[in-house]
């Protein structure tokens, strides 16, 4: 263990997550063990400017592992992006001890955990986020938990919109990312699944296959709309006047950040929780927890900002062909 980490911190920053509960458990509970004082920082670095920082023990994340959200709370902070807050934030942390913190949150989030590291402060970046958009890491904490709860949603729509004989066009989170979408369609057995990643706005493609599947005999259509494309209500009507099939949208909206984390985001949180406080301990820094090839490991935060994380082609590819009813050979490339 590195001799001048004696304090460390844990924060949540950016859109909550179900999970982070888990890895802020792990990460207070690890480091008490590896003789570390810690300490919560509430909101995130709104929080941290704000000096809203308590001492923690291993009781202080009792019952917390079962709960969404996240008992340290999170906000915004765009001010963070600016040198001179950066400054005052690394000030703050020397101010209460805080030799090193660890962060989790999404790739904004990193970014912070980067600028302070910069100042001094060793930081560990852990993904949490349900976008599943962090380049580094094959799993991101909340992601899971996520997709289910949409997909059990969209059954449920699903169910209504075939007694109805309707359209419904469904709004899953994803601002710049597609995953959740993807799975959901696919899982959902979804006729289109809209993502930012390929979506070419030609919704006349969307009518056609509304058209042509009634005609093959399918009395009601899904399309899995990712929140960055959006405007799921004006394209239902446009939808609805071009084929004349009744059309409704849902838009599910921030149910999909909460409910009690899935088994796999409980776990998964929890050893990248207990991982970073490790290698926190060991006195690294600019750092971030990736689950990689089945296996947990770390990697550096500026190498991991600079990836880019992409749709896999092939699997875009077969959510497309499971939705048709004709033949069609799609091979992998």
């Amino acid at each position: 263990m590195a001799a001048h980490i004696k304090t460390i911190g844990v924060l949540t920053s950016g859109g909550d997550a179900p999970g982070m509960n888990a890895a802020i458990r792990a990460v207070v509970r690890k480091s008490l063990n590896n003789g570390l004082n810690v300490k919560g920082i509430k909101k995130g670095y709104m929080g941290l400017l704000n000096e809203e920082i308590v001492d923690m023990d291993a009781k202080s994340v009792s019952d917390t592992i079962q709960r969404g959200g996240t008992v340290l709370g999170t906000a915004r902070c765009l001010e963070f992006k600016e040198e001179a807050v950066q400054a005052e934030a690394a000030k703050i942390c020397k101010k209460h001890g805080i030799d090193g913190l660890v962060v989790i949150g999404g790739d904004g989030s990193y970014r912070g955990a980067q600028a302070l590291a910069a100042h001094g402060i060793n930081t560990i970046g852990v993904p949490g986020t349900i976008d599943l958009d962090i380049a580094c890491t094959d799993y991101t904490i909340g992601f899971d938990t996520a997709v289910n709860t949409a997909m059990e949603a969209i059954d449920k729509v699903r169910d209504t919109s075939s007694s109805h004989e309707r359209c419904s066009i469904i709004e899953v989170m994803g601002r710049n990312a597609g995953y959740i979408a993807l799975w959901c369609g696919v899982a959902s057995g979804a006729e289109d699944i809209l993502i930012p990643e390929t979506y070419d706005y030609n919704e006349q493609m969307i009518v056609n296959n509304i058209i042509d599947n009634r005609k093959i005999g399918k009395t009601h259509h899904l399309i899995i709309n990712a929140e960055g494309i959006g405007h799921s209500t004006s394209m239902a009507r446009r939808i609805e006047a071009a084929t004349g099939i009744e059309t409704r949208a849902t838009i599910l909206g921030y149910m999909q950040r909460g409910g009690s984390p899935t088994c796999k985001d409980r776990y998964y949180a929890s050893i990248m929780g207990a991982y970073a406080a490790d290698i926190l301990a060991e006195g690294k820094s600019n750092r971030c927890v990736c689950y990689k090839g089945g296996q947990f490991i770390d990697t550096d935060i500026d190498e991991a900002l600079a990836m880019e994380k992409t749709i896999d082609p092939y699997q875009f590819e077969i959510s497309k062909l499971l939705s048709r009813n004709e033949n069609t050979d799609i091979k992998k490339k």
